[in-house]
This record gives structure tokens, C-alpha cells and sequence, in this order.
């Protein structure tokens, strides 16, 4: 980069009236406020359910897509990370959240919020739940923190991925070539594919060695996880798009990142903690001016499977009508509502090897006092 000259990142929240809804995002282009040349990555809270049918991720990606080659043509935003997370249950509000790469000549003070983006070969449909996975994902990091300058693991806050699922055709494809699938199972797959993506996180950021990580420990051996980790199964891709938020001193800017873990789906101690490292203490809810400095909240949620919350039962995987990840969300929102007062939360169900059992990564974006 010229002398002088440093990338800095603006993070933008904005509401959806649904999954084809970029009106808000052309607003922002035609006022000058966003530059859709330097978007990064977007991710997104669509209102379906989810699970393996939700279509809202992929009509919210197609949207997406369409609005990026309008402004940067096909090849460009082909290079953009589209993360959709489905399912809003409760009062959690769909929106997108708008990474922007922006360049600067503000002296540094400090350091300041970092990004970078990889996009993966897509992967084989019996490697998904496999080490095969682990590798891929823990090699993409290794690219995205490379082109968010960020040398030091622990100064990574938090790693969004957006991977793959198997469908009955996907699984048929495989069985074709005379390869087995770790599951024939659609919506367990899902589990599978977050889960040995977080442990490919893991494995990149030092928190496991890749060599700790048989096929056998993934979606088994709970012990084994990742407390920087965000990874969503979706139907519409193969692949895996990363994007790696952290902390560097070549980068500069108003915004900040940090993190914590819930060790349950209750435990808010970790979020207050991060919340007070970014100058936004508070014995109760954030009021108005601290809710504005407020970018991005970013979470996973899990039904324990215990079938217990500090000794007491829950319900979530005894429910044969609603899947136990679309509870775990709307309680876990619920609770990180009650602390931040906003509830366009990215809260993103299934935290298999993401967290402790039960609990999950929590990261909040804001802007320096």
C-alpha cells in the first residue's frame, strides 16, 4: 500500500423487508455511504426456517449477487462473501450486515478492526463431515488472515463461515462415482459440515492441532471446539466462504472487535466482559448512545444435550415439530437482546464444535469511545 495510506473497515446494519429486499443498500450507494466496489463480505439473517429446504438463503444470495453485478459486474462480485444464516426466530429482526473495505490517510491509533476473505474449491460431497473438510476450512483461514494482515491467531476474534450440506442428489452423485457420504442424512449433515468447520478454524488458529481432529471426534466428541468459530450449512453452495475478523495495527479506524464465550445459553458474563473491554460497560442494558456505537453483534446458539440449563430441564430436543436449533436461537436472542436493546442480532443456530456444549462465541463490533 502507498506510504501513508491504510485500509480501514466500515460495517454497515440495515434492515430487510425480506429475502430479496436490497432497497436499503441502494440507499446507501445513492447517499454516498457505501461504495460497493469495496464490500468484502455481507451476511445476512433471512426469515426461513434454517433447515435444509430454507430457500430464503438462496433467494437472499441471488438478490445479492444481482445487486453486486449491477454496481461491480459478475467477476467482482463473484469475489464477494455471501453469508446467509436462516431462520429469525422470536423478535430477532432480518438485515444484512455490509463489510467495507475502505482506504485511509488517518494516522493509526492503535490498532483497529482487520478483515479478510477467502472463498474454497468446492469440496466433494464425501469429504463434508470428514478431514478431509477440516483441512480445506483451516487452510482457507490461513488465506483470509493472510489478506487481512493478521500474523498472530490470537489476534483473531471471530470467523464466519458459510458452508455446505448434502442433499439426496449430492449424496447420489457421490454413491455414482463408488464414494460413501459420511451421512445419507440431509439435515444431519448440516451439523456435520458446521461442525468440521469449526474445527478447521480451530485447527488454523492454534486453539487444536489438526492431528487432535480423527473423522470419528466430529459431531461426537463435543470437547473438541472452537471459541472463534461461526460456521451456517446452506443448500446453496459447495464450497466454503470465510470471512476473519480481528485486530491488527496496520489497519485503522473508529471500529474495534472483541469476543467471549457463553458457556450456556444463559451465561451473558462473557458479553458484558467483551462489552466492557470496548468502553461500553453498563450495570444493565445499553442505553441509547452506547446502542449507537453498537455496528454488528455476531453469535451461535446450541440446544445443550444434556437436556439441561444449570440443572434444569429444557424441551428443545424433545420437540418432534420445530427443530431444537430454531429454540436455541430465539432463547440465546432473547438473552443478548435483553443486554445490547437491539434485536437485529446475527444469531446463528447449531453451534456443533463452536463453544462448549450448550453455549457459544459471542462477538460485538463497535466503535471506540
Amino acid at each position: 500500500m502507498a506510504s501513508g495510506i491504510r485500509p480501514g473497515v466500515a460495517v454497515h446494519r440495515v434492515a430487510t423487508t425480506g429475502p430479496d429486499d436490497v432497497a436499503g443498500l441502494e440507499r446507501l450507494v445513492r447517499a454516498g455511504d457505501l461504495d460497493p466496489a469495496g464490500i468484502v463480505a455481507i451476511l445476512g439473517k433471512t426469515e426461513g426456517n434454517g433447515c435444509v429446504n430454507d430457500f430464503s438463503r438462496g433467494f437472499a444470495t441471488q438478490s445479492l449477487k444481482l445487486f453486486l453485478q449491477g454496481h461491480v459486474g459478475r467477476e467482482a462480485a463473484g469475489r464477494v462473501c455471501l453469508v446467509m444464516s436462516g431462520g429469525t426466530e422470536g423478535a430477532l429482526s432480518p438485515h444484512w450486515i455490509v463489510f467495507e473495505r475502505r482506504e485511509s490517510d488517518e494516522p493509526a491509533h492503535g490498532p483497529a478492526l482487520a478483515m479478510g476473505s477467502a472463498i474454497t474449491p468446492d469440496l466433494p460431497p464425501e469429504h463434508l463431515g470428514r478431514r478431509a473438510q477440516v483441512e480445506m476450512v483451516a487452510r482457507g483461514v490461513a488465506d483470509a488472515m493472510e489478506r487481512a494482515g493478521i500474523a498472530d491467531p490470537a489476534e483473531v476474534h471471530f470467523v464466519q463461515i458459510k458452508c455446505p450440506l448434502l442433499t439426496a442428489a449430492r449424496v447420489a452423485e457421490a454413491e455414482a462415482r463408488g464414494s460413501a457420504t459420511a451421512t445419507r442424512d440431509t439435515l444431519k449433515s448440516m451439523g456435520l459440515s458446521r461442525g468440521a468447520s469449526a474445527l478447521g478454524v480451530a485447527a488454523a488458529l492454534g486453539e487444536l492441532a489438526i492431528g487432535e481432529i480423527p473423522d470419528d471426534a466430529i459431531g461426537t466428541d463435543m470437547g473438541l471446539w472452537s471459541g472463534r468459530a461461526s460456521t451456517s450449512a446452506g443448500i446453496e453452495l459447495m464450497g466454503h466462504e470465510i470471512l476473519v475478523l480481528g485486530m491488527s495495527p496496520d489497519w485503522t479506524g473508529p471500529l474495534a472487535i472483541d469476543h467471549g464465550v457463553m458457556r450456556d445459553a444463559a451465561d451473558i458474563g462473557p458479553v458484558r466482559a467483551a462489552l466492557a473491554r470496548l468502553g461500553l460497560g453498563a450495570s444493565g442494558q445499553l442505553d441509547a448512545p452506547a446502542r449507537a456505537r453498537v455496528r454488528a453483534v455476531l453469535a451461535k446458539a446450541e440446544a445443550s444435550r444434556t437436556g439441561n440449563v444449570r440443572g434444569l430441564r429444557h424441551t428443545m430436543l424433545d420437540d418432534s415439530d420445530i427443530s431444537a436449533t430454531r429454540h436455541a436461537r430465539a432463547f440465546v436472542a432473547g438473552v443478548l437482546a435483553g443486554t445490547v436493546g437491539m434485536t437485529d442480532l446475527f444469531v446463528s443456530g447449531g453451534a456443533e464444535h463452536q463453544g462448549p456444549d450448550g453455549g457459544g462465541p459471542v462477538a460485538i463490533i463497535a466503535e471506540r469511545g
